[in-house]
C-alpha cells in the first residue's frame, strides 16, 4: 500500500526504517513539542514504529512512512491515528506528522499530510479529522492552516499538562479547500 505526490512517497513500515526514525525521534529540536518534549530512545521508537504497524491492520488506516521519491530517503511520516492522549476529543481520528530537521521549511509536511487527509477521507471513509498541536508549535498550526482547517479549541494534555490546540477538517471543507 502506497501514496505517491508529486515529491514524496507514503507508505507502510519497513525494517530499514528504524535507524533513520530513531535519529528522528532522538533529536531534542523534533520533539521539543512533542508529548511532554523528551527524546525517546531507539527502543521506544522500535516499539511505536510496531504498534503503528499493529495500528494499520486493526483500523486500516494509520501513520505513513514518508519518503523522498527521488532519493527514496525517509523524511519521517505523516498520517493518522486515534488521539487517545486527549480524551476530551474521542472519539476522534487526527492527522499528524514528523519530520527529520533538515526535511523542515520545504513544504514536505504540508504535502503529506494533505495526501493523508485524502486518503482519511476517500479511502478510509472518515468524514471528519482533527490535528493536535502545541500551543507554541507556529510550524505545525501553519501547515494545519494551510491544509484548510479550523481551531476548535485550546486544551491541555492530561498526562503531562501541556497547553494544545485541536483544528479539524470535514470531508466537504476538505472537498471545497482541495478540489475533492
Amino acid at each position: 500500500m502506497g501514496l505517491e505526490t508529486e515529491r514524496l512517497v507514503l507508505r507502510r513500515w519497513r525494517e530499514e526504517d528504524l535507524e533513520p526514525l530513531a535519529a528522528i525521534d532522538g533529536d531534542p529540536k523534533v520533539m521539543r513539542f512533542i508529548g511532554d518534549g523528551s527524546v525517546h530512545t531507539r527502543e521506544q521508537t522500535a516499539a511505536a514504529l510496531a504498534l503503528m504497524e499493529r495500528r494499520w491492520d486493526e483500523r486500516g488506516f494509520g501513520i505513513f512512512a514518508v519518503e523522498l521519491r527521488e532519493s527514496r530517503e525517509l523524511a519521517g511520516w505523516a498520517g493518522l491515528t486515534v488521539p487517545g492522549f486527549l480524551p476530551e476529543v474521542l472519539p476522534a481520528v487526527e492527522i499528524g506528522w514528523r519530520l527529520g530537521r533538515r526535511f523542515w521549511g520545504r513544504g514536505i509536511a504540508t504535502e503529506a499530510a494533505r495526501e493523508a487527509l485524502r486518503y482519511g477521507f476517500t479511502e478510509a471513509g472518515l468524514d471528519r479529522i482533527i490535528s493536535i498541536c502545541h500551543v507554541d508549535h507556529h510550524a505545525s498550526a501553519r501547515v494545519m492552516t494551510k491544509l484548510g482547517m479550523r481551531q476548535e479549541r485550546e486544551t491541555v494534555v492530561p498526562a503531562h499538562g501541556q497547553p494544545v490546540r485541536v483544528l479539524a477538517i470535514t470531508r466537504s471543507e476538505f472537498d471545497v479547500v482541495h478540489g475533492g
